[in-house]
């Protein structure tokens, strides 16, 4: 059995579900709040024959929670989540969790995402402004005063650890597992006026790209190594019969 050819056909699905994710990382290297993806591989040994031969998985997909840069907009209604918080929209499909701080206010008064979904509290309930009670101002703790009012406050909310994220669309995701409201905002909260950043790094994705290239070649160099020998095979077989 040319168990060669079949490690190395693993090793090119691997490779080109890793290439995929560079390709998005890189198309969404200017977006609000994007979180990078990122895949993990491991090796699927197989014990069907005399000797163990290992394989390459097909690779499993996570989403990086590590923080983008704050950019400075002085929009008043831009706000960039500080800590390990995400800002809660109330899409079609449910609840969805964002870090894309580029928020709207709507005729109405209605809170909104640049995508038009509601923002909400913490008691997930949206939030909905005076249109005539002046400039909004947005404390670290995403208190939200008008005037001397204070409107209501932007709820923030942690997502478990362990929990599996899954895209939804613009730079929101959904979680596996239930959020909970933030409640100190020592470390956590929100800055006016600012968005946050892609996590992604540019120079790191390309570097990644330059060496997925060079793997390629490698792999692709085993499999005319083992389609060699497997013709070597067949002359000596062909001729001794």
């Amino acid at each position: 059995m040319q168990t060669g050819l079949y490690v190395t056909l693993s090793a090119q699905v691997a490779l080109d579900r890793r290439l995929q994710t560079i390709a998005t990382n890189i198309a969404n290297q200017s977006t609000p709040g994007y979180r990078a993806e990122e895949v993990d591989f491991k090796s699927l040994v197989s014990r069907s024959g005399e000797t163990p031969v290992a394989f390459v998985s097909h690779g499993e997909a996570h989403i990086s929670r590590k923080p983008g840069v704050p950019i400075k907009t002085e929009n008043p209604l831009d706000v960039a989540v500080q800590g390990d918080g995400w800002l809660a929209l109330k899409a079609p499909s449910g609840i969805v969790y964002t870090r894309d701080g580029r928020l709207r206010m709507q005729a109405d008064g209605a809170l909104q995402s640049v995508n038009g979904y509601p923002v909400l509290d913490a008691g997930s309930s949206p939030i909905l402004l005076d249109p005539d009670a002046g400039p909004v101002t947005i404390a670290q703790d995403g208190m939200i005063t008008q005037g001397a009012l204070q409107i209501g406050a932007i709820g923030l909310f942690s997502l478990d650890n362990t929990a599996k994220l899954k895209r939804s669309d613009n730079s929101s995701v959904t979680s596996s597992k239930p959020a909970t409201p933030v409640l100190d905002f020592s470390t956590n909260g929100v800055a006016q006026g600012y968005v946050e950043g892609a996590n992604v790094n540019p120079l790191l994705e390309m570097e990644k790209l330059i060496l997925l290239s060079r793997t390629f070649e490698n792999v692709a160099s085993a499999i005319e190594g083992s389609e060699s020998s497997l013709k070597d095979a067949l002359k000596i077989l062909g001729g001794s019969a």
